[in-house]
């Protein structure tokens, strides 16, 4: 038996992960490496509801889907999770992204950022206007509106809007997420108001 041959024998299996929203920032699952990209034909948008994270049953949280555009790109990140940890990795995911949130999943070819880097396969998760918690299309300020007010278990709802602001200016400084960045300006714009309530100070210092 020749050394490639026992070498293939002994490689680990390994699965990549697709993230655009909150799993940019935390993933809460071991993983190998962690690559910055994206993935074409989807674009992200904030037409989720979300009961459970950042929302309630009395009040639905926005978080981001992706939504099919052949001329679209969504950056976010990719991690490679390896072996014996793929089983925990979709035990903890299939609880966190479908259970909890209701998405789907699909297989999409990846595209690291990095050079030298070849496409490859990643799972993503998909939430779909037939969810039942699905909130669809509203503009940037009935969205902002919404997310201003909103907080679940996980935190405030502007939390995460602001953390996706904050990795696209930080890893992909170049790429004009306008639908991401619109929404980012109309909380701004409400920021003077949401300052002037105690409550919801509160609610955002502590998110």
């Amino acid at each position: 038996m020749n050394k490639t041959t026992t070498e293939n024998m002994t490689e680990k299996p390994s699965l990549w992960i697709f993230g655009y929203g909150s799993l940019v920032w935390k993933p809460d699952f071991t993983f190998k490496k962690r690559k910055v990209g994206y993935i074409q034909g989807y674009k992200r948008r904030f037409w989720h509801g979300d009961i459970f994270h950042r929302g309630d049953e009395d009040m639905p949280g926005r978080v981001v889907t992706l939504v099919e555009d052949k001329d679209a790109c969504t950056w976010g990140v990719a991690y490679e999770v390896n072996g014996s940890e793929i089983e925990e990795c979709l035990k903890y995911l299939n609880m966190r992204e479908t259970a909890l949130g209701g998405y789907i999943t699909k297989a999409v070819e990846f595209f690291p950022r990095e050079e030298g880097h070849l496409p490859h396969l990643a799972l993503v998760y998909i939430a779909t206007c037939d969810n039942p918690i699905y909130l669809g299309p509203a503009s940037p300020e009935e969205i902002a509106a919404q997310i201003a007010i909103c907080r679940g278990k996980t935190g405030h709802n502007i939390e995460y809007l602001l953390r996706l602001v904050e990795f696209m200016r930080f890893y992909c400084p170049e790429v004009e997420d306008e639908h991401l960045f619109a929404i980012e300006a109309a909380i701004l714009s409400l920021m003077p108001y949401l300052l002037g309530s105690k409550q919801a100070m509160a609610a955002i210092v502590t998110a």
